[in-house]
């Protein structure tokens, strides 16, 4: 099961049917099912505040993942920071809709075992992104 929340800020406007139907794709073209998901979209003070509680980092970014993965079946909590994602479409020059669901779909693409810090690891990650926002 898919669940989007958000804390402290307005929803995003997603489709919600559509996204769950568009993850579990993404995830079977990785080989793997779709267990328990959990979206939270947050405000860029709310990311920080999570990123230092467990991950001890000082310091804002768009999507953190904690992964609970069982087998080949991905589980995990996604938290998603709206105001990055709408800073990083501006900077970019992308509609807002597109990033949020290139952020939506990099965390899934993590629970998949896709990595993106290691050296050429971003490369793949993007192509994996890129790949997956096609089938949208």
């Amino acid at each position: 099961m898919i669940t989007y929340s958000s804390d402290g800020i307005k929803m995003p406007a997603i489709r919600k049917r559509d996204t769950t139907a568009w993850i579990k794709a993404v995830a079977a073209a990785h080989g793997r099912k779709v267990g328990d998901i959990g979206y939270m979209f947050v405000s860029d003070e709310r990311i920080l505040e999570v990123n230092n509680e467990y991950l001890g980092h000082d310091y804002y970014t768009d999507i953190i993942t904690f992964d609970y993965d069982e087998g080949d079946t991905i589980n995990g909590d996604i938290v998603i920071s709206v105001d990055t994602v709408r800073s990083n479409a501006l900077q970019f020059g992308k509609d807002f809709d597109d990033e949020l669901h290139r952020v939506i779909i990099h965390g899934i693409l993590h629970l998949c075992g896709i990595d993106d810090k290691g050296p050429g690891e971003r490369e793949i990650m993007e192509a994996e992104e890129n790949r997956a926002l096609a089938m949208r």
